[in-house]
């Protein structure tokens, strides 16, 4: 048999074919560097494109660098561009073979081809070697005189560049005038827009530096420079009419005719193509009648139309990035898009992300007139084979409901949804079901009937199955089955993982057995026993603080656990006012799309003087400015880690004001008892002039816990020394090389945290306890601290890293020690001393 026919294939561009290759490619290129022979820029095409190929998929091939140097000399636009592409890569990381490059960008900086020109300037500038500045000056020079315009459009954004690779550089040539002098002559609209956009970066960072910059700064919002900008507004491109409009926006306009006159100008851009430029003008149009309540309301009107054609247009993204503006718009005029619902239905293609902030919007606009359509619709998507999309559906139909726009009805919905025996289902409508007792306590008789009917063995999610424990207690007397089914599910105890769960079934059994005490008396020893022997430490407690008021009064008990209690009026919303304002304030921003302000998002350099780390190697050591303050210091890093989310803060706030649900009717009987034992193993001393109880609490409930030993001696007292003193770099060095003794959260008084308006108020009062602050930072929610101390009779010292949330009063402790074994006295000595902060 033959062998096989070999096929003469050449190489791809982008697989190189061995190890030799460069070298190759190198030999190539030095045999064409000098050559003029016909077809030779052909020959070069190729082996560039060899060469860039080989540099994008990764591989090293900078020893080519001065063959393609060589090799740039040559007319053919192409090969320049390639040429110029491979130096702009390679310059930056080889600044000594950067220099190479230098005499043959300056020569094409003079070529007759403006396209050349303005390429090679553009590749000098984009060189950023700080060594080669002097090169640049005269080529920019050059360019910004330049009789064609392409070249000026790329001279004022290489100003822009030469001023971060060395800004004494830029000003020394007196650039920024120039700048300036071509935005207000230059006949071409991109140059103006350059212009326009490096003056106001250069002009923002040297307004800290120089009061002659903050001056030009304010020029920018000029009324002749505004109405310069406008009057030549539509000859700009896209990208500059934005940058345009968002100038506009921060000028303050002096009577309302001028404001009138503006929004007549630019109302033709609300029609336009492009979205940015749509959000940017009405960002304006916003921005500029806030103070004109009427006109304001006229202007949602008016950009209703052309946001909900974008909406419509254009792929899902761009449809996202669109709803999510209009989504901040109807929160909060909600009353103006009412007649516009049937926009904010999804359609069975549109991703899910676009579907759930439709879904927000529909329940937002729901009123007396369109509650009926909407919740027809939602009720559909419920039946949605996509569960996440039948899940958020369920829940909007709750949020309308709790709007009290036409309960009865949604009621009748969703007791049908229990109906439908989908586990997805059921779990979501018993949540909103709870959250609807606890607003209309008045449907509980319509509720329990058909969620008595519900087997807690179908309900698996945690959220599901505690919203069905919570009616299980606090329903008791109407469901006949209640002590029963709480009984079950004790005894499946240790097989259930939620702490949330466990939490529920403790409280709800307590219930239970206030109002029915016979058929709940077994149900709640076991509870009480199993939770105070539970593993989670909220499970812990609780359990233990229903066995202590139960031992000390039931009577007493009653009244703390099931108390008569309001229902619930207003559910907290997970956005505060401040954060939502704050959003709008960045309209046509990331921030409306995250729907977070940017300091949460942004980097520290964005976000403003303070900024945390894990690290204390990354502490900014420096002095603090204002007098008579202790001297510490503030950190300057990188915090996304440290900041809570605006929902996590206001999910926190919100559970401490609506944890408590409403009561229904209990049993009505006293229940007193003589005496008690104490509990095991928490050193519990019944409080000296308690009422005795009038029967055993422990004989009752069948827990037979023995008697409690007797406590520990106590350790003894740490001492701290007064004036203790410890170099920052001495505590950088410690804290790298000692292992962390105690990590631990705690809380910190509410009255601390009120007055708390800077790290200073803490720090002071640390430092009369003995605990100094070498650096601190932090801003509004969040304060970070790093403490240390010293024994006063031992130089034995003790580090601290401690970070304070005053939105939910914890902070978090991590504990260093040089002596390991007094890092617990410490810990109990700086709770002690924090606890104190608010009061003294």
């Amino acid at each position: 048999m033959a062998p096989p026919a070999q096929t003469n294939r050449s190489p791809s561009p982008s697989q190189p074919s061995g190890k030799g290759e460069v070298s190759d490619l190198k030999m190539q290129l030095r045999q064409l560097a000098g050559s003029r022979a016909p077809g030779t820029d052909d020959a070069k095409r190729e082996l560039f494109k060899k060469v860039i190929s080989c540099m994008t998929i990764g591989i090293d091939v900078s020893s080519v660098f001065s063959e393609m140097v060589m090799c740039s000399a040559t007319s053919d636009i192409v090969l320049k561009k390639m040429c110029y592409l491979y130096v702009g890569n390679y310059a930056k990381h080889n600044p000594d073979l950067a220099l190479l490059t230098i005499n043959f960008l300056q020569r094409d900086c003079k070529d007759e081809d403006p396209m050349i020109r303005g390429l090679a300037l553009r590749s000098l500038c984009s060189l950023r070697v700080t060594n080669l500045v002097e090169y640049l000056v005269g080529p920019l020079g050059a360019g910004l005189k330049d009789s064609n315009s392409y070249v000026r459009t790329v001279a004022t954004m290489g100003v822009l560049k030469l001023y971060h690779i060395s800004e004494s550089t830029c000003m020394d040539a007196d650039f920024p005038a120039t700048l300036k002098h071509l935005m207000l002559n230059d006949r071409e609209a991109q140059v103006v827009a350059n212009c326009l956009c490096a003056l106001q970066e250069i002009w923002g960072l040297e307004a800290t530096k120089s009061e002659e910059a903050s001056t030009e700064r304010e020029t920018l919002l000029s009324k002749p420079l505004i109405y310069y900008l406008l009057n030549r507004f539509k000859e700009f491109s896209e990208w500059a009419q934005c940058a345009v409009l968002d100038l506009v926006s921060k000028y303050v306009p002096s009577d309302s005719s001028e404001i009138f006159d503006m929004m007549n100008l630019l109302e033709d851009r609300l029609q336009h193509a492009n979205g940015a430029v749509v959000l940017a003008t009405i960002k304006l149009f916003l921005q500029l009648t806030l103070s004109m309540a009427d006109i304001h309301q006229q202007v949602y009107e008016r950009i209703k139309a052309p946001l909900l054609t974008l909406v419509s247009s254009g792929g899902p993204e761009q449809s996202y990035a669109v709803l999510s503006h209009l989504h901040l718009l109807v929160m909060r005029a909600p009353y103006i898009f009412s007649a516009d619902y049937k926009h904010f239905y999804c359609q069975y293609n549109e991703p899910f992300y676009v579907k759930k902030l439709k879904l927000e919007m529909l329940t937002a606009v729901a009123n007396e007139s369109n509650t009926y359509e909407i919740v027809t619709e939602l009720c559909e998507y419920a039946a949605n084979v996509d569960i996440p999309m039948a899940r958020e559906s369920i829940r909007a139909v709750g949020k309308i409901a709790l709007q009290q726009y036409d309960v009865n009805a949604i009621v009748d919905r969703l007791l049908q949804f229990l109906e439908m025996e989908k586990d997805h289902v059921t779990a979501e409508t018993l949540v909103l079901v709870k959250d609807l007792l606890r607003k209309y306590p008045q449907w509980s008789h319509d509720c329990i009937a058909v969620v008595g009917n519900i087997s807690s063995k179908n309900v698996q999610e945690p959220k599901a199955k505690a919203a069905l424990i919570w009616m299980l207690g606090e329903y008791a007397q109407d469901m006949q089955d209640a002590p029963y089914v709480l009984e079950s599910l004790i005894e499946n105890w240790e097989e259930e993982h939620s702490a949330e769960v466990r939490l529920h079934l403790l409280t709800a059994v307590v219930k239970c057995f206030f109002r029915r005490p016979p058929e709940t008396q077994k149900a709640l020893g076991a509870a009480l026993a199993a939770g105070v022997n539970d593993f989670h430490q909220d499970v812990h407690d609780r359990a233990l603080l229903y066995y202590r008021l139960l031992q000390y009064n039931v009577s007493i008990a009653e009244r703390v656990v099931n108390p008569p209690k309001q229902a619930v009026s207003v559910f907290a919303d997970t956005q505060s006012n401040e954060i939502k304002d704050r959003i709008f304030d960045e309209f046509n921003s990331l921030s409306v799309v995250y729907q977070k302000p940017s300091y949460m998002f942004t980097d520290k350099e964005h976000r403003g003087p303070f900024a945390f780390s894990e690290e204390i190697g990354n502490l900014s050591l420096g002095e603090e400015s204002t007098d008579n303050v202790v001297p510490a210091q503030r950190i300057e890093a990188n915090d996304k880690d440290l900041l809570l989310s605006t929902s996590d803060k206001e999910e926190s706030k919100g559970s401490i004001h609506n944890s408590s649900a409403y009561s229904a009717p209990g049993y009505d009987g006293s229940l007193a008892a003589p005496s008690q034992t104490d509990l095991v193993s928490l050193d519990y001393k019944p409080t000296p002039n308690v009422p005795s109880a009038t029967f055993a609490i422990d004989d009752l409930l069948g827990l037979g816990l023995p008697a409690a030993a007797s406590p520990p001696p106590p350790p003894p007292v740490l001492k701290l020394n007064t004036k203790a003193a410890l170099e920052p770099n001495a505590f950088q060095q410690k804290w790298r090389q000692l292992p962390i003794s105690i990590s631990q959260e705690t809380s910190i008084n509410p009255q601390g945290v009120a007055i708390m308006t800077s790290p200073q108020t803490l720090i002071h009062h640390m430092q009369g306890h003995s605990i100094h602050c070498i650096a601190s930072g932090g801003q509004a929610l969040n304060f970070k601290f790093f403490f240390y101390a010293q024994k006063a009779e031992e130089p034995s010292t003790y580090l601290v890293e401690c970070v304070v949330n005053s939105s939910s009063c914890k902070v978090q402790l991590k504990i260093k020690a040089d002596d390991q074994s007094t890092s617990q006295a410490f810990s109990e000595l700086f709770q002690s001393a924090l606890s104190k902060f608010g009061f003294s």
